[in-house]
């Protein structure tokens, strides 16, 4: 795969290291933050008026519920499950063959017009001829940058249609999960659905196990990574969502140190292959993006010694969650079943 990096943060370099960096020093402010996800949402479900107030503190007014709706893949896979289709889609959403992307969930791939199938592309001609009502997408930091929408464009996008930011920034999981359902619900989603009901109960279930697990195994030793060419990422837990609501239900994980995390805006530490042994680890959870190398394709000799590796002890992460509970339960339990069975290595 080829997958070159920068070796200091940028914005594409930041995409493989795990989470994104906080890119308020980087990029230009879009909005305000409202971490304690004080906003609300208001509007019919099928007519009439439709209001959202978002992460950023920003409310979207609207004549009726918007139907032409423009989002980030992993968001737009987020919103299918919940029974709400949208009409186009950015960023990571079919693999080279065809197949849809890891971030495109359940989404059905063929029936969206696709304006850019890597992350920071939006064509912006297509764009408009969708006649969009609005843009929805995640946030990675304080400033509300809206992520995936690209930096040379974005004054032409907000003209085209407003937009809705679901902040994933240094927050628990469930707020943001908490967040999506709410706007899936303002859009006409079916929240008393039968398979909605169940995934939401299957990912308390999940946070059960996982709590339990970690209770269990306190000895376990759990490093968050991404691979690129050059470099391994060894990923902090206190900006990323599914991390923090992991490390919340007791999980041990290993966390890089405060002053290499520092260069990053605190989100990871970069390593090079030959130090890639820095933090002993009994349990390694893998970036699972197609930008990113995956664990079977790392040819690294220092990688294949490493005692995680060769007990079998690494699975995948998902850094950019698709934020439903039917797709985050599975997250949980796979991380609890590895930490029931993990032996101790280090």
């Amino acid at each position: 795969m080829s997958n070159a990096r920068a070796t200091h943060p940028t914005r594409r370099g930041i995409l493989a290291a795990g989470g994104a960096l906080g890119l308020g020093a980087v990029l230009a402010a879009c909005g305000d933050d409202d971490k304690d996800s004080g906003g609300t949402s208001e509007g019919a479900a099928k007519s009439g008026p439709w209001s959202f107030k978002d992460d950023r503190g920003t409310t979207v007014k609207l004549d009726k519920v918007p139907t032409n709706i423009v989002a980030f893949t992993g968001v737009a896979a987020a919103l299918f499950d919940y029974g709400v289709q949208v009409k186009g889609v950015f960023g990571p959403t079919t693999t080279k063959d065809g197949k849809p992307d890891v971030q495109a969930g359940n989404l059905d791939v063929d029936k969206v017009t696709v304006l850019g199938n890597e992350w920071g592309k939006l064509n912006v001609e297509k764009y408009a001829a969708l006649a969009p009502e609005v843009l929805i997408t995640t946030t990675f930091d304080t400033a509300g940058t809206l992520w995936s929408v690209p930096e040379e464009s974005k004054d032409k996008i907000a003209k085209l249609a407003p937009s809705v930011g679901i902040s994933v920034f240094d927050r628990k999981l469930t707020q943001p999960l908490q967040r999506m359902w709410e706007l899936a619900e303002s859009l006409g989603g079916d929240m008393k659905a039968q398979k909605v009901t169940d995934a939401k109960a299957a990912f308390d279930q999940a946070s059960a196990r996982l709590r339990a697990a970690a209770k269990a195994r306190p000895e376990i030793r759990v490093l968050a990574g991404s691979a690129s060419p050059d470099l391994f990422y060894v990923s902090g837990t206190n900006l990323s969502v599914d991390l923090e609501y992991f490390k919340s239900l007791g999980v041990n994980f290993v966390e890089p140190s405060e002053e290499a995390k520092k260069a990053t805006g605190g989100w990871f530490e970069s390593l090079s292959w030959e130090n890639v042994d820095k933090y002993p680890a009994d349990l390694i959870i893998m970036d699972d993006r197609a930008s990113t190398i995956q664990p079977a394709d790392i040819t690294e000799g220092t990688w294949k010694k490493l005692p995680a590796v060769k007990a079998g002890q690494v699975i995948a992460r998902s850094p950019e969650p698709i934020l439903s509970y039917d797709k985050c339960a599975p997250l949980l339990d796979n991380l609890a079943e590895a930490i029931e069975k993990a032996k101790k290595v280090g």
